[in-house]
């Protein structure tokens, strides 16, 4: 074979699933020739904890602590979900001062979560100094979440019917400080982002997903809005405050080149989105209104309110990393006939193969990190394939939970 069909000639280059690039698990498998991406395949379904099947043998109130664990990013965004959907089915009315402080936390969320990107996504580029500098800037939120919640992760803050805390007046300041702070640094994460010759060189024009393709793969979130797609469930279908609220869905200004629907556009949109989750903090602390937080502050009434709920509901917010789903049936029992989680990542996957098809492989960890993918909360069930094609049925995986219950406690 001569020297030139080696360099052509197609090869194999698995990346995964446990892998430096990666911040979580997933099996990546590349047909390269040379340094370019010819094919994609990936297969997700590394990080299985059954929370759904524990849910299934829990009532609504316990449920909502285990929904704050589904992802350790975005605790209220599932939390909120799930709440939602069975307030939806129980009939239950939440008082109009926690929809707002929902709303508040919600945005906070949103801001850690989008700094958080920010900084992996300076990491995964080779540019640390900004990966510390972001990762500093998102200290601020997490230390005004904990001041709120309790908590800097797994907040614990969303009730059946409303919040368990009430935003005082002395922590009012607080939260307008920490605002500022965010208002005044904005520009700066923005000029380091956009104005990178490096960021610029390796992000424009990379992990392109067009318009028609964002649309036929079902992408939702800043993904789908950095190709074009004028989507966001908050301005689409309205939940918590949002009805009050001049919320519209962030494209990449056409100032800045976009919609082009690259990496460099996604990275856009996130940061335009932190300064519209400060101005939306702004306007509930101006309209918070008066009033009780709770529907029922007494978890006996709200239980029995509960158990009496029969029918299905979807609960759906718009997380950071776009819309996430809750589905919910009761049929009169203490816990949920049926409980499904669709988290946000689920719905971006398949962006991955226009995004990566046609890239060099140097560009692969910055591509697959663009979507802000969490595996963790997209796994629900570990499926084994080999020739046999063998599901883990419901049964075996109780069994096997259980034998390594036993083990671990010996």
């Amino acid at each position: 074979m001569s020297a030139d069909k080696k360099k052509t000639a197609p090869y194999t280059v698995p990346i995964g699933p446990v892998h430096p690039a990666l911040k979580e698990p997933v099996m990546f498998t590349f047909g390269m020739e040379g340094e370019v991406v010819k094919t994609v395949d990936f297969a997700p379904g590394q990080a299985h904890r059954g929370i759904e099947w524990m849910g299934m043998r829990r009532n609504p109130v316990q449920i909502v602590h285990l929904t704050d664990r589904v992802c350790g990013i975005c605790g209220i965004v599932h939390s909120l979900s799930f709440a939602r959907a069975v307030e939806q089915i129980a009939g239950i009315e939440v008082p109009e001062r926690a929809d707002y402080i929902r709303t508040i936390l919600h945005e906070f969320e949103r801001i850690q979560s989008h700094l958080l990107w920010a900084g992996v996504a300076a990491h995964e580029l080779g540019f640390d100094s900004l990966f510390y500098l972001a990762w500093r800037v998102r200290e601020k939120s997490m230390d005004l979440i904990e001041n709120l919640t309790g908590n800097r992760v797994n907040y614990g803050i969303v009730q059946i019917g409303g919040v368990r805390r009430d935003i005082s007046d002395e922590q009012r300041p607080l939260i307008e400080a920490g605002l500022a702070y965010y208002q005044g640094l904005l520009d700066q994460m923005a000029t380091l982002f956009l104005e990178d010759s490096t960021i610029r060189m390796r992000c424009r024009d990379h992990g392109f997903l067009s318009e028609e393709d964002a649309r036929m793969l079902c992408a939702i979130g800043p993904t789908a809005r950095a190709s074009g797609l004028n989507m966001d469930v908050r301005q689409d279908y309205p939940y918590c405050a949002y009805g009050d609220l001049d919320v519209r869905a962030i494209l990449p200004p056409a100032e800045l080149g976009g919609p082009r629907g690259d990496v460099y556009d996604r990275i856009i949109v996130r940061l335009l989105e932190v300064g519209q989750s400060i101005d939306i903090i702004r306007q509930c602390l101006d309209m918070l209104p008066a009033g009780e937080i709770l529907w029922e502050p007494k978890l006996p009434k709200l239980l029995a309110a509960c158990k009496k709920a029969q029918g299905e509901a979807i609960g759906r917010v718009e997380a950071p990393r776009g819309e996430c789903m809750h589905y919910v049936r009761m049929d009169g029992n203490d816990a949920p006939a049926s409980w499904k989680i669709k988290a946000s990542t689920y719905s971006n996957l398949m962006s991955w193969v226009p995004m990566l098809e046609g890239e060099q492989l140097a560009d692969v960890p910055i591509i697959v990190a663009s979507i802000d993918p969490c595996l963790s909360c997209t796994d629900r069930v570990t499926i084994v394939r080999d020739k046999r094609r063998k599901i883990i049925t419901k049964e075996e995986m109780t069994r096997l939970s259980r034998e390594k219950t036993r083990r671990l406690s010996q």
